[in-house]
C-alpha cells in the first residue's frame, strides 16, 4: 500500500513551491504527538528568520526517520534525487578533503529537509560565498553535571562583557537544552583555527575571572561543577543547532534568539517550542534580525592569545576525529597520562 502523501504550498521569494510530503501524519515527538507535517508547517511559519540565521551557508541535516526516540543519521552531502532549489558548496574538511555540502537558501528546501525526516539543523559558522573564513564567533556554554541553564544564564552576561572589552557585540540565544549560545558578528578575514584561538582566548580571560564557575577543561574529570567554555565548537565542520532549529528532545523545544534583558529577567528555554515559537516571532520580532549587520574584528582577542602563549600557556586539544594539530598538547585523559611518557611542557 502506498504510503500518504500530501503537497504543500511553501511561499518564496519569486514564487511559490509545491513540495511534497510523504507519511505527514508521522509522529516525530511522541509525548507531544507532533508530525512531520506539524514540523513543515512550523518551517514554513518561520522561515524568515530561520533563512536568515542558517540560509546560505553550509549545513548539516540531522535526521530522525522513526522520531526522536529512533536512530539519527547525519547528512552532509546531498542525496541522490534531490530537487534543483536544495543547493550545494564545495567545502573543505579537517581532513583537507573537499566534497559538496548541502545549503538551504529558500523555504521549499527547509520543507524539503523536513520531508527527509530531519529535525535538528546544523549550519556552519561561514557563507557559502567564503566557506574557509566564519562571519560569526561562537561560544557555547555547556553545563556540567551539577549545573543548569540558571548557571548558564548567570555567566552569559560576565562573557558579554569580556567581549565587549574586546570590540564585539554579542548575540544570545537557548541552545534548546541546557545550555546557551553566543555569536559575534565578525569580518571575515580569519580562517576556523584563528577564530578558534579567539576563542580561547576569550575563554580564558573570563576562567581567570569566574574560576569556581566557568572552566576551559576540555576532559571532563577535570571540568567540576562549572560551565564549560566549549572552545572546539568553533572548528571548521563543528556546528551547533541553528537559531529556529527544533531539538530532538521530548519537549520539541527550539534554539530560539532571545535578548539580554529576556535572559537576564530569568527566561525559560522550555517555553520556546516548536508550536509556540511562531506565535513569540509574531509578537515580539526576531531578536537576531541585525546580527550581520555590523561585524567586528578579532585582533583583540588574538593578542590576548599570544599574550597568554608568551606567559606560558598553549594549544588546547582538538576533538580526537581531528588530525594532529601544531602544538596540541597529548590526547590522553590526564589521569591516565604518564609524565615520563609526556612532560609536563610536551607539544604534540
Amino acid at each position: 500500500m502506498a504510503s500518504e502523501r500530501i503537497t504543500l504550498i511553501v511561499p518564496g521569494a519569486g514564487a511559490d513551491r509545491e513540495v511534497g510530503l510523504s507519511s505527514p501524519n508521522r509522529v516525530l515527538w511522541p509525548e507531544l504527538g507532533i508530525t512531520k507535517r506539524e514540523l513543515a508547517e512550523y518551517l514554513i511559519a518561520v522561515s524568515g528568520p530561520f533563512l536568515a540565521a542558517n540560509g546560505d551557508r553550509p549545513v548539516s541535516l540531522e535526521r530522525f526517520p522513526e522520531g526522536i526516540d529512533g536512530e539519527r543519521f547525519y547528512s552532509k552531502n546531498p542525496p541522490k534525487g534531490a530537487p534543483g532549489f536544495v543547493e550545494t558548496v564545495t567545502v573543505r574538511y579537517n581532513s583537507g578533503r573537499r566534497h559538496p555540502q548541502l545549503v538551504i537558501t529558500e523555504a521549499a528546501a527547509a520543507v524539503w529537509a523536513a520531508q527527509m525526516n530531519t529535525v535538528v539543523f546544523h549550519p556552519w559558522a561561514a557563507l557559502t560565498a567564503n566557506t574557509d573564513n566564519p562571519v560569526e564567533l561562537r561560544i557555547d556554554l555547556d553545563p556540567q553535571p551539577g549545573t543548569g541553564f540558571a548557571d548558564a544564564a548567570a555567566v552569559a552576561p560576565a562573557m558579554r562583557d569580556v567581549l565587549a572589552e574586546a570590540g564585539l557585540t554579542t548575540f544570545v540565544k537557548t541552545s534548546g537544552n541546557r545550555g546557551i549560545h553566543l555569536f559575534c558578528p565578525i569580518e571575515p578575514e580569519w580562517e576556523f583555527l584563528d577564530v578558534r584561538h579567539a576563542v580561547i582566548a576569550a575563554g580564558r580571560e573570563l576562567e581567570r575571572r569566574m574560576p569556581d564557575r566557568v572552566t576551559m577543561n576540555w576532559w571532563k574529570e577535570e571540568r567540576g561543577e562549572r560551565i564549560f567554555i566549549d572552545f572546539n565548537q568553533a572548528n571548521r565542520d563543528r556546528t551547533m543547532a541553528g537559531a529556529y532549529s527544533p531539538r530532538a528532545l521530548a519537549g520539541a523545544t527550539v534554539s530560539t534568539p532571545v535578548t539580554w534583558d529576556e535572559l537576564e529577567g530569568g527566561v525559560d528555554p522550555g517555553a520556546f517550542t516548536v508550536r509556540t515559537v511562531p506565535d513569540r516571532l509574531a509578537a515580539v520580532g526576531d531578536p537576531w534580525a541585525d546580527l550581520l549587520a555590523k561585524p567586528g574584528r578579532i585582533d583583540t582577542l588574538l593578542e590576548w592569545w599570544q599574550r597568554d602563549l608568551d606567559d606560558g600557556l598553549r594549544e588546547l586539544p582538538f576533538p580526537p576525529d581531528f588530525p594532529k594539530m601544531p602544538g596540541e598538547p597529548p590526547r590522553v585523559q590526564p589521569s591516565r597520562l604518564n609524565p615520563e611518557n609526556w612532560p609536563k611542557d610536551a607539544g604534540g
